[in-house]
């Protein structure tokens, strides 16, 4: 037999779309010995998005970011778990209602409607599972270094230690793809589809530039796909494409 492979991959941006997690699982062949970093942005949009959740929070060898749609979420969930009654409405303030039209401008009625229809028990252990959500990774894998975050650096500057960038610079704001930010340091994304980027020969599949890594291949519009990168290899796995129509 030979020697076992640990291997370290990245997906990001899987929005609810359960059915390609799944296939890019398999198309990887995850092993428990494996790690897997999910860069955020697991909730909304898509169909399942609690049930993508509820998948990651029982598998042992995954390291979850949060991203922007996570933060969304966790402002309003909380209020989501109160019963309606005229005390709750009254607490209504003006940022919650804000918060949750917010939320709800960026596709969050499949995870309401998930997380709806979960008992009091596992709506708390998916708000607790999310709190503890990094914000980013740093991390060496086959003499490489990388750093893992949701969105990118905002308001980036070479003299920045990474405990410097607000959250809002690593969960919202998008990366100068044209910047190197690191002489030696791989900084793999989601946040920013793919096919929205400006000069990108491959709109779809995975971005690589300056040393910068986009992986989020606009699961839950149309055409786009989930993707996978190993770390080890460089290697770049894909889920069959988005059949949904507008």
């Amino acid at each position: 037999m030979g020697a076992m492979v640990i291997s370290t991959y990245v997906i990001s941006d899987i929005h609810g779309e359960y059915d390609k997690f799944v296939e890019l699982l398999d198309k990887i062949k995850l092993q428990d010995t494996d790690t897997l970093y999910i860069l955020g942005d697991i909730l909304d949009r898509g169909p399942n998005p609690i049930k993508t959740l509820l998948k990651l929070m029982n598998m042992p060898n995954v390291i979850c970011l949060v991203g922007n749609h996570e933060l969304m979420a966790l402002e309003c969930l909380e209020f989501l778990t109160k019963e309606i009654t005229d005390k709750s409405i009254n607490e209504m303030d003006e940022k919650m209602i804000d918060n949750l039209l917010t939320w709800q401008y960026n596709g969050s009625s499949t995870t309401i409607d998930e997380f709806s229809k979960l008992d009091s028990d596992t709506k708390q252990d998916v708000i607790d599972y999310i709190k503890d959500f990094s914000i980013y990774e740093e991390t060496m894998v086959a003499e490489k270094k990388y750093l893992l975050v949701h969105a990118g650096l905002g308001n980036y500057s070479p003299e920045k230690d990474i405990e410097d960038y607000s959250l809002n610079d690593l969960v919202w704001e998008r990366p100068d793809y044209d910047t190197q930010y690191f002489e030696d340091t791989y900084v793999v994304t989601g946040h920013t589809p793919t096919q929205t980027i400006e000069g990108n020969p491959k709109p779809g599949y995975i971005y690589k530039k300056n040393n910068h890594i986009a992986i989020d291949c606009g699961a839950p519009f149309p055409g786009g796909r989930l993707a996978a990168v190993c770390l080890d290899t460089g290697e770049e796995f894909y889920s069959s494409s988005n059949k949904y129509k507008e």
